[in-house]
């Protein structure tokens, strides 16, 4: 039998109380602490609570679910805070929800002592987000990874997979040195 709406928007929160108690408070680490770190010690790290969460999560209220190689997935629950005056979600609060996912998506496929920056940031909204949507998922999945630069495509979907915004990225790979 499957689920109804509410219980799958109920589950989804639930599974993000339950990261959200893991994660230690806000903070963040030098470049040498990250660059002497492979990409799943530190998002394992985050995930565990024995790395700062970072800041940026607080205010954006968004939540790591989910990170394997070349994928991430980021669980955000926008509030009226996050609406511009025409009163729906802003655009910059969905944008920051997949680069996120992209950009963490990318930082999974790097070395020891890499890190990245975003060059290029393509959105494509396809219709508003209010908070009767409930919980969305920001999931950004790998495209090409080079020497120099990376690409990943994403998408913002909510419980029912009803896709509200794509997005693509290119970032830029660097050696850290801290």
């Amino acid at each position: 039998m499957s689920m109804s709406r509410e219980e799958k928007i109920q589950a989804w929160l639930a599974a993000a109380q339950d990261m959200q108690a893991r994660m230690a408070e806000p903070g963040t680490l030098s470049l040498k602490e990250v660059a002497g770190m492979s990409p799943q010690e530190f998002f394992d790290g985050i995930g565990s609570g024995q790395l700062p969460s970072p800041p940026i999560n607080g205010p954006m209220a968004l939540v790591p679910m989910e990170w394997s190689s070349g994928h991430f997935i980021f669980q955000g629950s926008p509030s009226a805070m996050h609406y511009n005056p025409l009163g729906s979600v802003h655009g910059g609060y969905i944008a920051t929800m997949l680069d996120s996912a992209m950009g963490c998506a990318i930082h999974t496929m790097l070395s020891k002592g890499q890190g990245y920056t975003t060059t290029d940031l393509r959105i494509s909204y396809v219709r508003a987000v209010t908070t009767a949507v409930g919980p969305l998922r920001a999931e950004g999945r790998i495209i090409h990874v080079g020497r120099s630069t990376a690409l990943a495509e994403g998408r913002l979907y909510d419980v029912d997979d009803k896709l509200y915004t794509t997005g693509s990225t290119t970032c830029l790979i660097m050696n850290m040195h801290g």
